[in-house]
């Protein structure tokens, strides 16, 4: 499976300055070619190097390999879309591959720029290992709040596939963010306080508009997405080593197209719209590859609605957010549980030799 680290780089003084004049000179030869590629229609890798490669190099004074990697940028933002002309920003993403950069150790890198070839010391987490021998093709150069980084792709090598024993089933939501047919509950009240906190706090930042209300906007900027990416990360987590030592795949929802297809109120509507529901699906899902684990996506119809007893189906089951009540047997369990349970069943249902195939 190929992942892509995050790897914190630690330059000096001059070196930080090569690095974002290398990086400005770079997205401003990037910009050039877009001018370029828009005014010929040559949206082609091959052909827009052939038009502009010797102008960039006189022009922008970048080695050869830079020139080939400013034309692939504009290349691939032209592959995605060709109605307009495509903007650089000044200090947007340098790609880098392995003749312009290398790594000489686990804590160093030699990367190239406009004054030729740094050593930089660098540091990435200690949950995740680099080994330099699994990196895989380019790595990006980004800079945010006067730190770069290195988005370094890594090929890590999958896990034997157990042979499951049974099924975890996973209910998503808001109110609880997981669910598990086990009993577990993943709360989501503090990400529900979290996010109200933030809105409210953004909002009358930015009514008042002052040059400290920008600043202090600025600051938090990220705030929620990184607490949200950290939650998602504890849950998935928590969900497949549950998983692994119980021996058994997990199910879950398949939630695509729900902030669309949703007919609920304001309020509902833009709880859904904050909340991360396939970060958290995506997350399940690598990490349960790394350990081997299978996960099946199921059809969440009626997963609400069913009786996880007897199987019937009413709208009038769910009583409320957290009650569910069978009009036909009378079961009475958590909504959300009872939920995860009917996941559980139509996992089962994809097992191989599964007695409940369907």
């Amino acid at each position: 499976m190929l992942l892509t680290m995050k790897v914190k780089l630690y330059p000096d003084e001059y070196q930080h300055k090569a690095l974002l004049e290398t990086m400005e000179r770079f997205n401003e030869a990037c910009n050039y070619v877009s001018k370029i590629a828009w005014s010929t229609h040559t949206f082609g890798k091959v052909g827009i190097q052939k038009i502009v490669y010797y102008d960039v190099r006189d022009k922008y004074h970048l080695s050869a390999q830079m020139v080939v990697r400013a034309v692939g940028k504009v290349a691939e933002s032209y592959r995605i879309d060709k109605t307009c002309l495509h903007e650089f920003r000044k200090q947007g993403a340098i790609v880098y591959d392995q003749r312009i950069l290398t790594f000489k150790a686990t804590d160093e890198i030699s990367i190239l720029t406009l004054e030729g070839r740094e050593r930089i010391k660098i540091k990435y987490g200690e949950y995740r290992q680099l080994d330099m021998e699994r990196v895989r093709g380019q790595a990006d150069l980004i800079y945010h709040n006067n730190t770069f980084y290195l988005m370094v792709v890594v090929d890590v090598p999958d896990a034997k596939p157990i042979d499951p024993e049974g099924v975890i089933g996973v209910d998503r939501g808001i109110v609880n963010i997981a669910t598990t047919s086990d009993g577990e509950v993943f709360s989501g009240k503090k990400c529900t306080e979290v996010r109200q906190r933030y809105s409210a706090l953004k909002a009358r930042l930015q009514s008042v508009g002052t040059l400290s209300a920008k600043k202090h906007l600025r600051k938090i900027s990220g705030r929620e997405r990184r607490f949200k990416k950290d939650t998602n990360h504890c849950i998935a987590k928590a969900i497949v080593q549950t998983a692994k030592d119980t021996n058994r795949a997990i199910a879950i929802e398949d939630l695509t197209g729900i902030r669309t297809n949703s007919t609920v109120n304001k309020v509902v509507r833009t709880a859904i719209s904050k909340w991360a529901f396939d970060e958290l699906r995506n997350y399940l899902k690598y990490k349960a590859t790394l350990a081997g684990i299978q996960v099946f996506e199921i059809d969440p119809k009626n997963t609400s609605r069913e009786c996880s007893v007897c199987g019937h189906i009413d709208r009038k089951n769910r009583k409320s957010q957290a009650e569910f009540c069978c009009v036909e047997c009378g079961h009475q369990e958590n909504a959300d549980v009872n939920a995860s349970k009917n996941i559980l069943v139509r996992g089962i249902c994809q097992l191989p030799h599964s007695p409940l195939a369907c």
